[in-house]
């Protein structure tokens, strides 16, 4: 029998999409202050991106969305998918 998969309700307190996007934003921000680069920042992403793929339960349908499309993308395209929502996040 297959185990289910265990996530965290880390994200509990983030019920919609608006409210993600600006935490995420906010973390962008608080990057650059601490003299991160951009390239610095989305390196990170990734990392940050693996971590919720896998441990982290969506609370919303489009974290659902990044979850699904990161659970099949290589590697390459997981970078790519990071530096779509930096740039999405950056305008």
């Amino acid at each position: 029998m297959k185990e289910a998969k265990k996530c965290i309700d880390a994200m509990d307190y983030v019920k919609d999409w608006a409210t993600w996007t600006g935490h995420l934003k906010t973390a962008i921000n608080q990057g650059r202050k601490f003299g991160m680069s951009d390239e610095t920042i989305r390196r990170l992403s990734v990392k940050v991106g693996d971590f919720l793929a896998n441990r982290v339960c969506p609370a919303t349908p489009e974290e659902q969305l990044m979850i699904d499309m990161w659970s099949v993308a290589t590697p390459d395209e997981r970078k790519t998918l990071a530096t779509i929502m930096f740039k999405m996040l950056d305008k």
